[in-house]
């Protein structure tokens, strides 16, 4: 964690110290007075509570919704694991977004955790002879949950990765700063690209990186498995309500250009993927009111971790001003492109995600897989 923002003080102790709640930069509790007979054995958890935490761990953001993580219960601990199985070998050779992913879950359970009152205590990566171990979270402590924490929780079932045109409304002017001590708060940084002249080289990027993957038959056949088609009950992947339908899809599919988003210019939004389908972005609506990146001060498998963690917190905070983040990684899943990014834009630390921000007013339901899925033996 970062360092904190703020320590609430409680009643006075027989023993005449002062019970403290810490909270970090956004708001939510990291740390609390526990009362040294309460051991962690004194704070289980129920089948409800791990159920409800779980849910909660479930609905984090995942590339391609595949929802690649596991959760195993031992006592009072739960533990996150890589479901490998979900990995795309050929986009995500290195497990790099997988991990991210895994690291938004984590986020999840801690947020799980602080709606049942508990302090949340987490291992990263606890073993280093089991990497697919991605953490250890058990409760030792309690605190009330805070107001800040209450409205990320109520913000989970509506939060999403947005893949239409964005919707008139004003988006909060303090928004981004308070994503940015969101990011900080997981050990990462969000920085704001503001010169539409950068948004558009960002532009070229993504399509360059698009063409390249649409030349590999190998990555055409592993996107083609998580787009869900019309009509299915799937509890994971990508929804057909992401893509165009009807007479639009037709279009594009016989190569039709479709009209661009009104009062949009060259540089406003950066290329949505296409799942094999180009030039399938819907029409109309209004552009990003923002674009950014997630930085990492590092590379390794910690650092994606961190990286989900911020990812999620700061895209479920968005959320509970209905604004959500269409989120670009193509051009971040080839080092090539990858290394052009971090250049372009003069970052110290190393890109995982861009985003780009607006409002909608809708909330289109995502698929998800069943707990008895995710809960491992």
């Amino acid at each position: 964690m970062a360092s904190t923002a703020g320590i609430e003080l409680g009643q006075a102790r027989r023993d005449g110290t002062v019970a403290a709640t810490v909270t970090d930069l956004g708001g939510l509790v990291v740390h609390g007075a526990v009362d040294p007979a309460a051991a962690p054995a004194a704070l289980p958890l129920s089948l409800d509570d791990v159920a409800f935490v779980v849910s909660v761990a479930g609905r984090a953001p995942s590339l391609h919704n595949t929802q690649p993580w596991k959760f195993k219960v031992r006592g009072n601990v739960i533990e996150l694991v890589a479901d490998t199985s979900r990995l795309l070998r050929h986009v995500d050779p290195a497990g790099r977004e997988l991990t991210i992913s895994c690291g938004a879950a984590l986020f999840g359970l801690r947020l799980g955790l602080r709606r049942l009152g508990y302090i949340p205590g987490v291992d990263v990566l606890p073993d280093a002879a089991a990497p697919s171990l991605i953490a250890r979270v058990r409760p030792i402590g309690r605190a009330a949950t805070t107001r800040d924490e209450a409205e990320l929780l109520a913000a989970v079932p509506h939060r999403h990765t947005h893949r239409g045109p964005f919707t008139g409304g004003e988006v909060p002017s303090r928004l981004f700063a308070l994503l940015t001590l969101d990011a900080a708060a997981e050990g990462c940084e969000l920085v704001l690209i503001e010169d539409p002249v950068l948004v558009g080289d960002l532009a070229v990027l993504v399509s360059a990186a698009a063409a390249e993957q649409r030349r590999s038959a190998q990555i055409a056949a592993e996107l083609r498995c998580w787009v869900v088609p019309a009509g299915s009950h799937r509890g994971d992947g990508v929804p057909a309500e992401a893509r165009l339908e009807g007479s639009d899809l037709a279009a594009a599919q016989h190569g039709v250009p479709l009209p661009r988003q009104e009062g949009c210019n060259a540089h406003d939004s950066l290329p949505q993927r296409d799942f094999g389908l180009p030039g399938t972005e819907q029409a109309g609506g209004m552009p990003p009111s923002m674009t950014a990146v997630l930085a990492t001060a590092g590379d390794t498998a910690a650092d994606w971790v961190r990286a989900g963690q911020a990812l999620h917190r700061l895209l479920v905070h968005a959320a509970t001003r209905w604004v959500f983040a269409r989120l670009q990684s193509q051009p971040l899943e080839s080092a090539r492109h990858r290394d052009q990014v971090r250049a372009l834009l003069g970052l110290t630390g190393v890109p995982q995600m861009l985003l780009q921000l607006g409002r909608a007013n809708s909330a289109p339901a995502t698929g998800r897989r069943s707990q008895g899925d995710v809960m491992a033996d």
